[in-house]
């Protein structure tokens, strides 16, 4: 008698994916989705600045080793940083790619979430997947990380490491107390580039607690270091996104 085999054996259809089915596989990646509908393919095409503000980003992340992007959502800080990382990687100039966000979460609980500590982060990383994928290619992503090439990991993960030969991206820094940003930026290494993303009208943090502005505020007077601050005028998303955060 053959043995019963273990859970479902047949793919879910790509139609009969909703949201909430994600957190019913144990298996479950961000990358999956990009797998499954036919996306792996490799995007050439450099990514081009829509706004002043975002040409001044690229600029400054293309000449310096450390800059910040602070700015309302919509104006694509993670996307222009880790379009920047990919480039590097596949330039030659760096030898991996490190991602990184803060265990915050927003509100939501993440514990009933199954699986490790890993899995449990997937959901929340998926932004960085998703940019990820949209400029190499779900297949290429999963082979870079598999191979350590690239990396995502909390911002607890990054303590007590040093960081050479990578270009690094921290997002949703406005989540980020004071003496962890101060961590993080003390792990920047040899022939490395950090960028570091967020919104300081955005932060989970109770009042106080987020150390994005003070942190943003003393790097600016650093000749090496670049801040720049986007405006409503660079959100490339919807025209509804940039006129409700004028209100909110």
């Amino acid at each position: 008698m053959a043995k019963k085999q273990r859970g479902n054996s047949k793919k879910r259809p790509a139609h009969l994916h909703p949201v909430d089915s994600h957190f019913d596989d144990l298996d479950w990646h961000p990358l999956d989705e990009q797998i499954d509908n036919s996306r792996d393919k490799k995007f050439v095409k450099r990514v081009k600045p829509r706004s002043e503000g975002q040409q001044e980003l690229m600029q400054a992340i293309a000449e310096k080793n450390l800059s910040l992007a602070i700015g309302p959502a919509g104006t694509g800080k993670t996307y222009l940083a880790i379009a920047a990382a990919v480039d590097a990687l596949e330039d030659g100039k760096v030898e991996r790619i490190i991602l990184s966000r803060p265990a915050m979460e927003a509100g939501e609980s993440l514990g009933y979430l199954p699986g490790d500590m890993h899995e449990k982060m997937a959901p929340y990383l998926r932004p960085l997947y998703d940019a990820l994928g949209d400029r190499l290619g779900g297949k290429k992503v999963r082979q870079y990380m598999d191979e350590g090439t690239i990396e995502i990991a909390p911002v607890g993960f990054m303590r007590g490491r040093t960081l050479n030969n990578a270009f690094v991206v921290i997002d949703e820094a406005q989540n980020c107390t004071y003496g962890q940003l101060k961590m993080l930026l003390s792990r920047l290494g040899w022939h490395s580039t950090m960028v570091i993303t967020g919104d300081p009208d955005q932060s989970d943090l109770l009042d106080g607690m987020s150390g994005l502005s003070d942190i943003a505020q003393r790097l600016e007077m650093i000749e090496n270091i670049s801040v720049v601050r986007l405006q409503k005028t660079d959100i490339v998303r919807h025209p509804l996104v940039s006129e409700m955060l004028g209100v909110l």
